[in-house]
């Protein structure tokens, strides 16, 4: 495929975007600066950073999450560590803060594009499966390990809505448990490693722990 086709096949999903998502992630960035611009005049106060960093956060995973690196055909794809900036939340201000921004992350996917087969599969795919990234919170000095285990459980909440409710895209013949522990694998588990990757770049080491000390 011609490098410009990627491109243009790599950012398509931008185009889907409806309006009333495209309001909230613009009012998410915008809280986030007049909340910069604020907090030079007044006193800071930490519920009010929790969550203008959590909206800005959200928004920026949420954007990722629509820059396609690699689509499997049957639904899924791989992104430019889409999961990230929710694992630095947690990383930054908890478990419970990180679970907060990590359910209203999935309920904001689940506005923007459902694929709903059953209210258990909703629950898996949209709900928990991204609200437990915030437990990446729980390794409160160790980034990389948080990623792992936030990546993890959204892996397994995954796998078991594959098994459960999409075994007949399996190949004919092929055991469900193991398609869906291969997909996901591909999917989730590639986007873990590109987490992991980036999180290990000096430059956004550096930058991470400045940051986290600021706050």
């Amino acid at each position: 495929m011609p490098v410009f086709e990627y491109l243009k096949t790599m950012f398509s999903k931008l185009t889907e975007l409806k309006p009333i998502t495209i309001a909230i992630l613009v009012i998410l960035v915008i809280g986030f600066i007049v909340y910069l611009a604020l907090s030079k005049k007044k006193a800071e106060h930490y519920n009010t950073k929790v969550v203008v960093y959590a909206g800005l956060s959200i928004a920026i995973s949420f954007v990722l999450s629509y820059i396609r690196l690699y689509r499997w055909p049957q639904g899924g794809s791989i992104t430019p560590a889409s999961m990230l900036p929710l694992f630095v939340f947690a990383y930054f201000f908890g478990v419970k803060a990180g679970l907060a921004a990590g359910t209203a992350y999935g309920l904001l996917q689940l506005i923007q594009g459902p694929y709903i087969v059953h209210w258990v599969q909703v629950l898996l795919d949209y709900v928990i499966a991204y609200t437990v990234l915030g437990f990446a919170g729980y390794f409160k000095n160790n980034l990389h390990k948080g990623i792992a285990l936030g990546g993890f459980l959204r892996f397994f909440c995954s796998f078991l809505s594959g098994v459960i409710f999409f075994g007949e895209y399996a190949p004919e013949g092929m055991n469900t448990i193991l398609y869906s522990l291969l997909v996901n694998l591909l999917i989730i588990g590639t986007e873990t490693v590109i987490c992991l990757a980036v999180s290990f770049i000096p430059q956004v080491k550096t930058m991470l722990n400045t940051l986290k000390n600021r706050i």
